[in-house]
């Protein structure tokens, strides 16, 4: 049974959901849907909705929560408004941002007639001033208590730990127990929460929308679980069958150098790890369970912590993530595509351009391409690439360790290390976006060619338009590389398509190693192209 099966039979509504392209949002569309509701997206960039398997089914609309124009045009008409937006990680001046936002979104559902407001906030600690709460807890309870304040009544949902495949407090989780059989860890291992599954959360979203009108309030909602960090981890390694984890808490570990260490040890980077370790210095505990007064629970709902661990794994290993935490753009990331000026107004752009013929049929070379990062590699000098990403994680970025949500296809928006796909066009275009940190915003595009005799050709471009004359010293201090990087590059996803060994795609669906990045970079040297 789906999340929302048991809403079906109730009035159809409009609903705006905000933050369509995150991983609660991109999840909630479909049940919205699939209960009977019609669906408007507020995004702001549309076209990264364009390849769910949804996107026909809703309206999307441009615009931005702090673009109070944007917001009245995209609540018009709506019945139930779904705020799914927050700051996470970008910069001092979130709080503010975050302020900003909601009293426009709040004031504009006012004046548009709107009649409720959803929002998915964090569980509080309770007894505990909010002045001593993390900066990211904060703002999540003082965009709860905006929407409460507002005319226009509200459902505040207070969640803490959320399990199911991709989301990040998943991931970490994950990551943490994999690989690491004996850790040394921050005390806040021994800090309760009550994590409930995505699917519990995604039930109580959808049954929001039909709550009675005098009901202006907040809920907590979690699972019939109250565990520490620790015993999630132990529960990990036995759901996925691991070996019984080591696990010895440090005092010394504070959230800051927690969260440079999670960041090393998982995908989730330094700059959304920390929030979420600085909201296990309290415990965050459910304190009442009303929502089931009017979003019944079902049989064996909410799903023991267990069973959410269980299916969350089961759809990694199936490869069936629909969104994960990496969804949403990284803050502070260049957003916008590249464009289509070639004199870019008189601004500088640097390219490197190769081109080859290729002895396979336009679908085999798509297939490579489309393949390309995560555990399948870039196809030359792996420790190039490598030492890149670890540069990038020193500095705060994501590095290359998000890899991809699916193994074989890839849509508008998916994170690929540290790329986004900013377009795709099936057996012809697939272009990146970079969102390591770099002075100055750089594309990588890849296309699938026939030469006029039918052949067929790839080519491949990296550009790079630099910000300031650092900018421009980092594009001369590394275009030495590019024969070896960019042209390796060209020659093995040619090489592959054409059937031959890949020297550049690792093997066993598994990251590399540095002592294994340098063999294979000795290793490539030696291949004859």
């Amino acid at each position: 049974m789906r999340a929302n099966d048991v809403h079906r039979h109730q009035e159809p509504l409009h609903c705006l959901v905000t933050g369509a392209s995150g991983y609660v949002g991109g999840r909630l569309v479909p049940e919205l849907l699939h209960a009977g509701h019609r669906v408007r997206c507020l995004v702001r960039t549309p076209r990264k909705l364009r390849d769910h398997p949804w996107a026909p089914q809703v309206e999307s609309v441009r615009g931005d929560v702090t673009d109070a124009e944007s917001v009245a045009a995209a609540l018009r008409g709506i019945d139930v408004a779904y705020y799914l937006v927050h700051a996470l990680g970008t910069g001092p001046a979130f709080e503010k941002t975050d302020r900003r936002a909601a009293r426009i979104f709040a004031e504009q559902a006012h004046a548009a007639g709107v009649n409720r407001i959803v929002y998915l906030g964090g569980l509080t600690p309770h007894g505990v001033p909010e002045r001593s709460l993390s900066p990211h807890l904060r703002s999540r309870a003082e965009v709860g208590r905006i929407f409460l304040d507002a005319p226009v009544p509200a459902a505040v949902l207070r969640a803490a730990v959320v399990i199911g495949s991709g989301s990040a407090s998943f991931e970490m989780l994950r990551y943490l127990t994999e690989r690491l059989p004996v850790m040394v860890t921050p005390s806040w291992v021994h800090t309760r929460t009550q994590p409930i599954g995505v699917r519990d959360v995604l039930r109580y979203l959808v049954g929001s929308a039909h709550l009675p009108a005098d009901v202006d309030r907040a809920f907590d909602i979690g699972g019939p679980d109250v565990l520490t960090y620790r015993d999630m981890m132990c529960r990990y390694a036995a759901v996925a069958g691991l070996p019984q984890r080591v696990i010895v808490p440090v005092p010394l570990l504070t959230p800051r150098l927690s969260s440079h260490w999670v960041g090393l040890v998982t995908p989730v980077p330094a700059s959304i790890a920390r929030p979420l370790t600085e909201s296990l210095r309290h415990e965050v505990v459910c304190r009442e369970h009303d929502i089931a007064r009017y979003v019944p629970d079902l049989p064996g709902r909410p799903l023991p912590f267990d069973d959410a661990l269980a299916l969350a794994v089961r759809r990694v290993r199936d490869a069936q993530v629909s969104t994960r935490w990496s969804s949403a753009a990284v803050p502070g990331a260049p957003s916008d595509p590249l464009p289509t000026d070639p004199d870019w107004a008189g601004g500088s752009l640097y390219e490197d351009v190769r081109e080859i013929a290729v002895g396979a049929s336009p679908e085999a070379l798509w297939k490579v391409v489309e393949g390309i990062g995560g555990d399948n590699g870039w196809y030359s000098f792996p420790l190039a690439w490598a030492v890149r990403g670890w540069l990038d994680r020193f500095v705060g970025g994501v590095g290359l360790r998000r890899g991809r949500r699916d193994a074989d296809r890839l849509r508008i928006g998916d994170s690929l290390d540290f790329w986004r796909v900013e377009e795709i066009e099936p057996v012809r275009l697939l272009r990146l976006r970079a969102e390591m940190r770099l002075p100055g915003l750089a594309w990588l595009e890849m296309r699938v060619e026939a030469d006029g005799e039918g052949r067929t050709r790839y080519r491949q471009r990296a550009l790079f338009h630099p910000r300031g004359l650092l900018g421009h010293a980092y594009w001369w201090s590394v275009s030495p590389f590019h024969a070896v990087v960019f042209g390796g590059m060209a020659r093995n996803i040619a090489h592959a398509a054409a059937g031959g060994p890949s020297a550049g795609a690792s093997r066993g669906r598994r990251r590399w190693s540095p002592s294994e990045c340098i063999r294979r970079a000795v290793a490539l040297r030696r291949v004859r192209q």
